[in-house]
Formats: structure tokens, C-alpha cells, sequence
């Protein structure tokens, strides 16, 4: 019989009929008689169990379940005409469809509880993270409880505005917030991060270059293999933090709209609350409970982002400006004609090395010491403190400051001064024709077209030294091992010209683990004798997890950095050589502490007391240690002072430098 055509019958009023009943001319093939065992079910039409069917539930289905009695009544009718296999399909898979829908309805239908548990703890993390967005501060040192106990204004407006917008208009609003809230938490945890290494905050327009050198710095400290981890963890945090940021404010926006009387009350209250307390400058801990930190923040990235565009059209009319660009050959750096002169970098060496009473002992005295060793090879020197543009690291930016004589404390300035035709100090030399130049750049891995900038012939790369030792950290070359290359590469071979180099002694980057040692100058070899050194030192991730240790491993750094310079020059200065060594910055805050200054060491080391004549005004102490009461100058003032003092009027004005 087709399944359209159904009888009503009232339940437990009939039996269901068997073969027994079946009449003489039943065709021979009928099925044989159904019993339970054989079908599943019970043969009692419109019982409780409805065709021998327990629902899923466990609930009375013959009372609760329309399907389910209509299986039945067709099962009954089907079996008065004979069709009783067609009544056993029809019942087995009418009866399973209550149980399917049950299924379908997922977890949260079989686990109401649960589901309501899970709902509430999910909206609870995503206004806990909101809040948290809108109360992150962009300093690590501000990372207080205090600083989250606080009443964020952009939170009661943002919430005021979903409550009045219409629903197409609020879901836009509320992506657009969540995307943006997750973009100033980027940059707040971006502007952590600058601060604990460079002192500074991030530049959204110009430090996107600097990931490159930080991936480098991973690569050279940790190995490739967790760079790479290291680079794609930060890759998911990143699109994870403004997924799930957008999904919280979406959330919390429906949330209000679902309780839009009490989330109207609510926000009017903490508005009032908000008002009171800024009003009588009500404060929790020390800071002010009516918060506006995301609003300030903002703020001040916009006047940043300004000043950063701003800038770089004044200093491209700066930099075209050069006082000594047209000086003659002949007239440059007179005073140090026939001299041997080197210009070297020693990294983070700042002024906390020599002023921090937790170093400032042991510094002394190797700086006394070594002032000793030099005067007893015959060399005075004058010392000084130099204001370095950055701090933490970009060295490459205190070395152009120092060489051009402008203010480089950007990328943006420093790629336009290396592409102008400025004359930096190096290239000075270059241009009188009586120095032949040359730079030795143990931390450059690749090519480095500022070379030409600077005015040198040839630069040896970590490529070119021949070491064959092992990396120390991101320190590919050990100091001595630098200083010995040069001698062989170098200064210690016959020229037509006195020589002018630049030297980049990196032993004293950051992390400052491990650190080599002095040995004999006669067994450095190719640097395989430095395998069994770096073994026995200290690992970086098991300094840095103990700040006093950090300090104290720079400390010792500084230490092998200053004393490879001065063996260097007991060995091999002669009556010719002249010598000018700085610190290029500060070391980073977990060293100096937070607002330490900026200041470096500086020292002119000469033979020749007519070299030292020539500064005689400069107020420079004696010795290689700077005195509290020596001057300071700006680090991009050093070379109009330097050309002036060494060039044909020794006693003249240095032309002014340009801010």
C-alpha cells in the first residue's frame, strides 16, 4: 500500500495482526510471522514503546512524538492487508527519525549545562580581554596590577555607541573596534619591546625594516631552526591576537544589544563613575583610576607618524648642506698627515660601564690599567663623552652620526645620508689622497654597499678575515682575532700611503654570552683555537634569565673589548699610529636601568704629542677614563670639530653643524 494512504486508529484499542490471521488465499511466498526477536520491535500497535521504539531521550514517544504514532497507525494498517514486511521497514525507520534530530542538535542540546558554562566563561575571557587592550600600557615597566584596576573611557563610549547604532551599522563598528583595538595592542607590545632594547618607542613608518636585523640577530644567537620557530610564533600570535580580538567585541556587542536595558544602565553609571573620579583625581596605587591610555596612546603615535613624515623632508635639506664638502684636498687633515689612523667601534660601550657603582670598580681599573700599559709604550691619550642618537642597539646609526656629522637616530635619515654625496670623516682621508682607507667589519655578512659612502678602498667582511673559529653568540669574531686580521691583512703590510681604517670590535654585543679570552697573539692560527673557549663559556639563554648576571656578563665583555685594544697597540702601535675608540651606544635598560643617558666613551691615543697639541682646547681629560666633569658633546658635533682641529688653522671656529 503506498505510504500516502494512512488509517487512524485510537491507540491500545487493537492487536497487530499476525500470519495467523492472515485469510486462505494469502499468496505462498508471505512473509512468515514477526516476532520481536526477528524485528526489533514489539507487535502491540499504539503501546508505550510504539512499535518497540525507545527514543534516544528516553521520553514516552507514543505520547510525545506525532512521527512516531503515525508509524504506528501505518504499521497497523499495513498489516491488515497482508504487507506486514512493509510494516516492520516503515516502522524501523520512522521511528529512528526522532533519534536523528536529537543528534543533529549537538552537543550543546544533549549538554545544557555544559553549553551554558562554556558560553559564560567564553564572554567572561573575551571582556577580560578587551578590558585588558584597552588598559595595556606600551612600557614593561608600567606592567602593574594597578595600571588594570582602572576605568577605560574609550570602553564606556565604544559601548554607548553600539547601544545606539542600528544592527547593520553596530556589526561594522563592532569589527572595525575589534580590529583596531588588536592593531594598538600590536603596537603596544611592538612599543615593549623597543623600549627594553633600543629606549625608544616603535616607528610605525620606519623600523619595519629593523625585523630583518632582529631575525638575523635570532638566526646568529639561537641557530635557523629557532629563528624560524621563533618567526612563525610570532606570526600566529599576530593574526591571532586581532582575530580573537575582533571576536570579543563582536560578542560583547551582541551581548548588550540581548540586555540592552541593563548595559544602558550600566554604561551611564560607569560614565558618571568615570567623570567622579577624573573630576577629584581619584588614584589607585599610584595611578589615576579614570583611564585614558588607549585615547593617549593613539595619540601619540598620530603625532609620531607626523613628526616621522615631517622629517624626512628637513633632514634631506640638512643633509645637502656640508661645510667642508669643498674644502681642497690639499687643506683636509693636515695635522695628521703621514699618520696610520684608526677609528674604532667598540659596541655598547657606554658610559653605565664606567658610572654604575655594580661596575664601575672593575672598569676603572682597567681603563687606569691600560692608560698605564699605553704611556709605558709611549702613547698618551685624552679622554671624553660623546651623546650617542640611540641606545640598545643601530649601531649603525651612532657610526653614520659619527663619520657625517648629522643626527641620524631613524632608518629613514640613515638611508638618506648614505645615498647623498656628504663627506663623512672616513671619506675625508679618502679625498685628500694621502691615506690609503680600509674598513674591517667582522659583523657584516653580506653585502654592505655604504662602503662607497664612507670613503673605503676595501672593507673585510666576516667573510674576509680568515677566521675559522666558532661564532661566539651573535659575536661571529672575536675582538683580538679582528684586531690580528687587521695587522695581517693590513697595517702590517708596506703601503705608498699611511693607512685610515675604520674597526668594528663586536665581542661586546649583546647577548654577552659566550665572551672569549685573551690568549698569546702568536696562537690565534685561523681562530680554530677558539673551540675549546667558546664551549667553556656561558650560555646566553641561561644568562638572561637572571638580570644580574646580564650586567655582569657585560661587564666582562667590556673588559675583553679593552683590553684587545690596548695589547693591540702595545704590539703593534708605532711612533705613527693614532688611535680613536667610542662606545657607539648604551648597552639595553635591563643593564643601564631605565632614563640612563645616552653618553659614551671617548679617547684619542696618539705617539706623536703634536697630534694630542691640536685638541689641547677641546677640555679632554688625560687618560682613557672620562671624568664626570668632562664635557659631553653631541656625537654628530665630533667631525666638524675633528676636520677643524686637524686642518691648516688649528685654532679656528668649527663651522656649526647642522640640527
Amino acid at each position: 500500500m503506498p505510504h500516502s494512504t494512512r488509517f487512524r486508529q485510537p491507540p491500545n484499542t487493537k492487536k497487530a495482526t499476525t500470519t495467523d490471521d492472515l485469510p486462505p488465499d494469502s499468496p505462498p511466498d508471505s512473509p512468515p510471522e514477526q516476532t520481536p526477536d526477528d524485528t526489533g520491535t514489539d507487535t502491540a500497535v499504539g503501546t508505550d514503546t510504539a512499535v518497540g521504539t525507545d527514543t534516544a531521550v528516553g521520553t514516552d514517544t507514543a505520547a510525545a512524538d506525532t512521527d512516531t504514532d503515525t508509524a504506528t497507525e501505518t504499521a497497523a494498517a499495513d498489516a491488515t492487508t497482508g504487507d506486514l514486511s512493509a510494516a516492520a521497514t516503515d516502522s524501523t525507520s520512522d521511528a529512528a527519525a526522532p533519534d536523528e534530530d536529537v543528534v543533529r542538535g549537538g552537543w550543546r542540546d544533549r549538554y545544557p549545562a555544559v553549553a551554558r558554562t562554556v558560553a559564560s566563561a567564553v564572554t567572561v575571557s573575551a571582556a577580560v580581554l578587551v578590558l585588558a587592550a584597552l588598559l595595556l600600557p606600551n612600557q614593561l615597566t608600567r606592567l602593574t596590577p594597578g595600571e588594570f584596576l582602572r576605568i577605560p573611557v574609550e570602553g564606556i563610549f565604544g559601548a554607548a555607541l553600539l547601544l545606539l547604532l542600528p544592527p547593520k551599522a553596530r556589526r561594522v563598528a563592532a569589527v572595525v573596534a575589534g580590529v583596531g583595538l588588536g592593531l594598538r595592542t600590536l603596537l603596544n607590545c611592538l612599543d615593549m619591546g623597543f623600549y627594553s632594547v633600543l629606549a625608544r618607542p616603535f616607528d610605525p613608518v620606519l623600523d619595519w625594516i629593523l625585523f630583518d636585523d632582529a631575525e638575523s640577530f635570532l638566526r646568529d644567537s639561537i641557530g635557523q631552526a629557532g629563528a624560524t620557530a621563533a618567526v612563525i610564533g610570532v606570526v600566529v600570535l599576530v593574526l591571532g591576537l586581532l582575530v580573537l580580538m575582533t571576536l570579543a567585541v563582536v560578542r560583547l556587542s551582541r551581548l548588550m544589544v540581548r540586555h540592552s536595558a541593563v548595559a544602558t544602565r550600566t554604561t551611564l553609571v560607569l560614565g558618571t563613575v568615570w567623570i567622579t573620579c577624573a573630576a577629584l583625581g581619584v588614584q589607585l596605587a599610584g595611578v589615576p583610576v579614570a583611564s585614558t591610555n588607549t585615547a593617549d596612546l593613539v595619540q601619540d603615535s598620530a603625532q609620531r607618524l607626523r613628526a616621522s613624515l615631517a622629517d624626512q623632508r628637513v633632514f634631506a635639506k640638512e643633509a645637502r648642506k656640508d661645510a667642508f664638502r669643498d674644502t681642497p684636498p690639499d687643506q683636509l687633515l693636515t695635522g695628521l698627515r703621514g699618520k696610520d689612523v684608526l677609528f674604532t667601534f667598540i659596541e655598547s660601550y657606554g658610559r653605565s660601564a664606567i658610572a654604575d657603582p655594580a661596575m664601575a670598580s672593575q672598569i676603572d681599573a682597567v681603563l687606569k690599567d691600560g692608560t698605564k700599559r699605553l704611556h709605558k709604550a709611549g702613547f698618551a691619550s685624552r679622554s671624553a663623552w660623546l651623546t650617542s642618537p640611540t641606545a640598545g642597539g643601530g649601531s649603525w646609526l651612532a657610526h653614520s652620526t659619527f663619520m657625517s656629522g648629522l643626527w641620524i637616530n631613524n632608518q629613514q635619515r640613515y638611508r638618506t645620508v648614505t645615498s647623498s654625496d656628504r663627506m663623512p670623516l672616513t671619506d675625508a682621508f679618502k679625498r685628500s689622497g694621502a691615506w690609503r682607507t680600509a674598513g674591517i667589519m667582522p659583523g657584516v655578512t653580506r653585502s654592505w654597499p655604504e662602503g662607497k659612502f664612507y670613503g673605503l678602498d676595501h672593507v673585510y667582511d666576516t667573510h674576509h678575515l680568515g677566521y675559522k673559529g666558532p661564532q661566539f653568540s651573535w659575536s661571529r669574531v672575536p675582538d683580538q682575532f679582528s684586531l690580528s686580521a687587521f695587522e695581517r691583512l693590513e697595517h702590517g703590510k708596506r703601503h705608498d700611503k699611511p693607512l685610515m681604517s675604520e674597526i668594528i670590535l663586536v665581542s661586546s654585543h649583546n647577548p654577552w654570552a659566550p665572551i672569549p679570552k685573551m690568549i698569546g697573539w702568536d696562537e690565534l692560527g685561523d681562530g680554530s683555537v677558539y673551540h675549546g673557549i667558546q664551549k667553556a663559556g656561558k650560555d646566553p639563554k641561561e644568562v638572561w634569565k637572571d638580570p644580574a648576571q646580564v650586567r655582569t656578563e657585560y661587564r666582562r665583555a667590556i673588559e675583553y673589548s679593552l683590553h684587545s685594544l690596548v695589547s693591540y697597540m702595545e704590539k703593534y702601535g708605532n711612533k705613527n699610529t693614532v688611535l680613536v675608540f667610542l662606545g657607539d651606544h648604551q648597552p639595553v635598560p635591563t643593564v643601564t636601568g631605565e632614563n640612563a643617558s645616552r653618553d659614551v666613551p671617548v679617547a684619542l691615543v696618539a705617539h706623536d704629542p703634536a697630534v694630542l697639541d691640536r685638541i689641547s682646547g677641546w677640555g679632554w681629560q688625560k687618560g682613557l677614563k672620562p671624568g664626570p666633569k668632562t664635557p659631553v658633546w653631541r656625537m654628530d658635533t665630533f667631525r666638524d670639530r675633528f676636520l677643524t682641529a686637524y686642518g691648516p688653522h688649528p685654532g679656528a671656529t668649527p663651522p656649526r653643524a647642522a640640527h
